[in-house]
């Protein structure tokens, strides 16, 4: 599979941009919030759940990835220390929530309950990867127990 781009104007599209990121890892350190553009910026390891299922290119692979958020108001950070800028956060999920048509809130949903959720005047966001896939041992695992009659991938 080529380099991977998407772009998200509502929350149907931002379903699609989460299940591409999802365990996704990041260093605190590779998280911007640029008040001046209104413009929120990740830069992530994601797993590539495409290529698990590709013939072509057997084994497990990671990317290089950007997301970013236009017209951000306000951020907001639930369980993540700034002032250690190699932690590393594992991505679960991105949901929107419109509250004020059409704006409203993303929150970025992270394991062990860290949370960043950004007020937004409305959902403009674009994931690009930023390069080529490299090979790693390491897949994902879910407990099947909570992710229940979900395939990887999904959620959990």
């Amino acid at each position: 599979m080529g380099k991977l781009k998407l772009f998200a104007l509502d929350a149907e599209d931002i379903e699609v941009v989460s299940a591409h990121l999802q365990d996704a890892v990041t260093r605190v350190g590779d998280i911007a919030w640029m008040p001046a553009q209104r413009r929120f910026v990740v830069i992530v390891n994601r797993f590539d759940w495409a290529e698990e299922g590709a013939t072509r290119n057997p084994g497990h692979h990671r990317r290089r990835t950007g997301l970013h958020f236009e017209r951000v108001r306000a951020v907001r950070r639930r369980g993540i220390r700034q002032d250690n800028p190699d932690a590393v956060l594992n991505l679960l999920a991105i949901r929107f929530e419109e509250t004020d048509t059409p704006g409203g809130s993303v929150n970025l949903v992270f394991s062990g309950g860290a949370e960043i959720r950004l007020d937004v005047e409305c959902l403009e966001a674009q994931l690009s990867d930023l390069g080529p896939a490299w090979s790693t041992e390491s897949v994902p695992a879910h407990d099947s127990s909570k992710a229940q009659g979900k395939t990887p991938g999904e959620g959990a």
